[in-house]
């Protein structure tokens, strides 16, 4: 017994805790806890202030520049059935053909310029924007020359030789706005990707304005008709680049980031064009997709009636992306700066709040087009036919905009992180081999109509966004800022890092 007690001490705490002592630990260890919760609360809360300051000025922006297009196809509506016919193919054509190529390309600088301006490599920016705008400008050169021969590309795909007539004089006079659309694409990034989005809504909203103008002065009162509109549509475009390159020159807000043309931009074109091709394939696949649904419409059995509906469908899938849409360019610049900076939890963030934000936002969103389902179709059309139909194809566009808006932020997270090449073959898997086989399927075997083309569309989107939700589900974080870094520090010289 005695030796029991005298190694007593042995089992017990050197210091004596009390009650009370303890008591207070659990308190301090409370407050800790409390304290980290208020702290995650208040991350969450900036971080959706950030992507709304970024969202709403972007999606301003898509929806001004989207009203250039379609002002001038309601000028041309008002000369009779032939002109828009010309200038609905020119548009649709010249989409396919070059708008979509150099709008994936410049989508190479969500990666570079964001990524450099995480990393406070401010000058990077500037050298990454010349080295886009010379690749872009040369890849115009022999798009000018497809869209030169439009008529002769036309017939020869089997159109009517009218409409191609017209649409072959549209596409020509469209060119000049070619070389300035690759232009705006690398200045938009290189502003936005440093979060300067407000001089981009100032500069898309007076084109628009003007654009409205010009249109109706060289379509009426100087007669040019669909010609007037081409043109019109160039004007615009330049003058767009004028306000942007203006701003870059002499705001304060770029002194750190454009120092002026530099030598530099001719070299590590291989490591652009890395990203830009992929990036490249990642945007034409899925834009070339949507156009063939258009023309597997016209293979149905009432082809006027349901190439109308589907031309609807897809003007209203249009207009409403680009609410996904702003959310798509806000979280690619989320999470490029914050990869550069080297914060791996703030970019993993970033894309949980921009997934939660979009899926309110499509929700919403769908909704209100379910109730508005039996009044839309009068916005296009006084026939009640295609009212009917309109109001019967609204809650599966409804259903595609929730899916759509959700791989869009996705794909804004592929284009932050750097994974285009992921991407391009992600979209050509869920896009090729699901989407356009499950619209054949639908339409012409099962006998679905036009129907059949939009449940397609929405399962390959369903397979697009599975795809990308289990690779940003499976992301290592702290990898991807590794990679950033290295892509940052492999693109410049030793004597230009900044510390």
């Amino acid at each position: 017994m005695e030796r029991e007690y005298q190694h007593e001490p042995l089992r017990s705490p050197l210091i004596q805790i009390t009650g009370q002592e303890q008591d207070e630990v659990k308190v301090d260890n409370d407050t800790l806890k409390n304290n980290k919760s208020i702290a995650v609360r208040r991350e969450i809360f900036e971080e959706v202030e950030k992507q709304l300051w970024l969202a709403g000025p972007l999606i301003s922006v898509g929806l001004l520049n989207f009203c250039i297009q379609i002002i001038s196809v309601m000028f041309v509506g008002h000369l009779g059935e032939l002109p828009l016919s010309g200038a609905s193919m020119a548009t649709s054509f010249c989409s396919v053909t070059g708008v979509s190529l150099l709008l994936g390309m410049a989508c190479a600088l969500d990666t570079l310029c964001g990524q450099s301006y995480g990393a406070k490599q401010h000058r990077m920016l500037g050298i990454h924007t010349q080295r886009a705008m010379l690749l872009l400008m040369i890849v115009s050169i022999p798009l000018a020359i497809i869209w030169a021969n439009t008529r002769t590309i036309l017939i020869f795909l089997g159109q009517d030789p009218e409409i191609s007539e017209e649409a072959g004089k549209y596409a020509q006079l469209m060119i000049p706005s070619l070389f300035a659309y690759g232009l705006i694409q690398c200045l938009n990034r290189f502003l936005q990707t440093q979060n300067i989005v407000f001089p981009m809504v100032f500069s898309s909203a007076v084109t628009t304005l003007l654009h409205l103008l010009v249109c109706w002065l060289m379509v009426f009162k100087y007669g040019l008709g669909s010609r007037g509109a081409a043109i019109a549509n160039s004007t615009s475009y330049w003058v767009n680049v004028l306000i942007l390159t203006l701003y870059v020159k002499f705001s304060p807000s770029c002194a750190a980031t454009w120092t002026g043309f530099s030598k530099e931009a001719l070299h590590n074109i291989p490591s652009f064009l890395r990203l830009a091709i992929p990036s490249a394939v990642m945007v034409c696949l899925e834009m070339w997709s949507f156009e063939m649904m258009v023309l597997l419409s016209g293979l149905l059995p009432n082809p006027k009636l349901e190439t109308s509906v589907l031309s609807i469908c897809l003007n209203t899938a249009s207009t409403v992306w680009m609410i996904p849409s702003g959310f798509s360019e806000a979280i690619s610049i989320r999470v490029s700066n914050e990869l550069g900076a080297g914060h791996p939890w703030a970019a993993r963030l970033a894309v949980f709040v921009v997934v939660v934000m979009t899926v309110i936002e499509g929700i919403l969103v769908g909704t209100v087009m379910i109730l508005m389902r039996n009044i839309w179709g009068y916005v296009y059309s006084n026939e009640v036919e295609v009212v009917k139909y309109v109001a019967i194809m609204m809650p599966l566009l409804a259903a595609s905009n929730f899916l759509d808006g959700i791989q869009g932020v996705l794909s804004g997270t592929a284009r932050g992180c750097g994974w285009q090449k992921i991407g391009a073959f992600i979209n050509l898997g869920s896009y090729y081999l699901c989407g356009i086989p499950s619209a054949i399927l639908f339409t012409f075997v099962l006998y679905i109509g036009g129907k059949g083309l939009w449940l397609g569309i929405i399962c390959e989107l369903i397979v697009q966004v599975l795809s990308l939700l289990v690779i940003t589900l499976r992301t290592d974080w702290e990898q991807e800022a590794k990679n950033a870094a290295d892509r940052v520090f492999d693109s410049i010289t030793s004597e230009n890092i900044v510390f």
